[in-house]
């Protein structure tokens, strides 16, 4: 994508989200990409090649549609008892992945929209937008994935923060059209006491930015969700991936 990221938000909308970001550590924008733009960004998300992505203790694994078509019964139903038992007691995700940095950093896709979107989101322009609306200037690098939730899919509270990884805020690109909250898929921002301090629909067109280190999770979605909930999601990060060609602007 030789062109900037088609953001639909004129300057006056863009310092009201670095106000409230800087202030209290998250934001919601509303209508974010151009309308038409942002059309093909979901339909390319949409027909991207999953693989259903699930933790077992601290090791996230991967599978493919046809590794999960050769599971035997036996091996399916105890992973699925391995993931009840994880969000049981604490951080667990199941959702549908797409990897775009790492497959992009790998060198298996270099064209498409969502490596172009890849590509946009790590030049000099964007990163300097990245600093101006986090107010953090040694952001140098944003990571990328496609996610896709259907009902049954859960991602348990847990606060982002990987040291190593240089983490400073997460983005959400949401882009699925007519979402009803009453499906779950909320981002939710846990407060003091185990209530909910704010949480955001997944609505159409919607960038969220929010500070790591705060406690988070996206609540279950529903088995009678009508649509499946399509974003793409990543980190604001000081220290890039090292198979990344990117990164090397601070």
């Amino acid at each position: 994508m030789s062109s900037p990221v088609p953001f639909a938000l004129d300057e006056a909308r863009w310092a009201q989200a670095r106000d409230q970001l800087v202030q209290g550590g998250r934001v919601h924008i509303g209508g974010a990409l151009d309308e038409r733009f942002a059309l093909a960004l979901r339909d390319a998300v949409a027909a991207a090649p999953w693989s259903l992505a699930l933790n077992t203790g601290a090791q996230g694994r991967e599978f493919l549609p046809e590794h999960i078509a050769r599971l035997d019964p036996g091996r399916a139903t105890r992973l699925g008892q391995v993931v009840q038992s994880g969000a049981e007691r604490g951080f667990q995700y199941l959702s549908d992945s797409y990897r775009i940095s790492t497959l992009y950093d790998e060198g298996h896709v270099r064209e498409g929209l969502l490596a172009d979107l890849y590509e946009a989101f790590n030049s000099p322009a964007m990163l300097a937008r990245w600093r101006d609306l986090t107010g953090d200037a040694a952001i140098c690098y944003a990571d990328m994935q496609a996610t896709r939730y259907r009902p049954g899919h859960f991602l348990t509270t847990h606060d982002d923060d990987l040291p190593e990884k240089g983490r400073r805020y997460a983005y959400v690109l949401n882009l699925t059209q007519g979402w009803n909250p009453d499906w779950g898929g909320l981002l939710l921002f846990h407060g003091p006491g185990g209530h909910i301090a704010e949480g955001y629909a997944p609505a159409w067109n919607a960038l969220n930015v929010f500070r790591v280190k705060q406690p988070h999770a996206v609540s279950l979605v529903a088995p009678f969700a009508a649509v499946d909930r399509l974003s793409i999601t990543g980190w604001l990060r000081t220290i890039p991936d090292p198979r990344s060609p990117f990164g090397g602007d601070s």
